[in-house]
């Protein structure tokens, strides 16, 4: 694995979609598992884990956000003029 400043592995993975970031995310915890680096090639990995495992969540949180304003304007009563009978 290369060496990657943090603001550089911070820019990259905020550009990632939530799929990229899940499909990277994936592919890190299999490398680290497999145990196979080196202690600074295992600090890396993990430190770009971080980094995708947050940008996964910021994706998460915003659809969360979506799909509870989504569904608040389907249950706020219609708002009209006329005189409607409750």
């Amino acid at each position: 694995m290369n060496a990657v400043s943090t603001p550089e592995v911070q820019a990259d993975v905020a550009s990632l979609s939530y799929e990229q970031a899940r499909d990277e995310l994936i592919r890190v915890v299999n490398e680290l598992e497999q145990g196979n680096a080196s202690l600074e090639q295992s600090l890396q990995l993990w430190e770009r884990g971080e980094a995708l495992a947050r940008r996964c969540e910021e994706w998460l949180i915003g659809a969360k956000a979506r799909l509870d304003a989504a569904r608040a304007g389907q249950n706020a009563p219609a708002q009209t003029g006329g005189d409607e009978a409750l």
